[in-house]
C-alpha cells in the first residue's frame, strides 16, 4: 500500500469513528472529527501532513510517478 491510501484510510477511520463514539459515548468525541477536519484543511494548504511524515520514517512508498501517469485502459 501506498501512503496516500494510509492516509485516505486513517482520515476516514478516524472520522468514522469518531462520529460512532459522539452518538454512542459523548458528544465531545465529535472533536475530533472536526481536528481530523482542520488537519487535512492545513494538509491541503501546506502540503505536510503529520501522518505523511511518520509513514515515510517507516519506509512506506509514495505512489509512484509510473503509477500516478499511467493511462487508463480504453473499453
Amino acid at each position: 500500500m501506498t501512503i496516500e491510501r494510509y492516509l485516505r484510510l486513517v482520515a476516514g477511520l478516524v472520522v468514522l469513528g469518531s462520529v460512532a463514539l459522539g452518538h454512542f459515548v459523548s458528544p465531545w468525541f465529535l472533536l475530533l472529527t472536526a481536528f481530523a477536519g482542520a488537519n487535512l484543511l492545513q494538509s491541503g494548504i501546506t502540503d505536510w501532513c503529520p501522518l505523511v511524515w511518520i509513514l515515510e520514517r517507516r519506509g512506506v512508498p509514495h505512489l509512484g510517478p509510473a503509477t500516478a501517469t499511467q493511462p487508463l485502459p480504453q473499453h
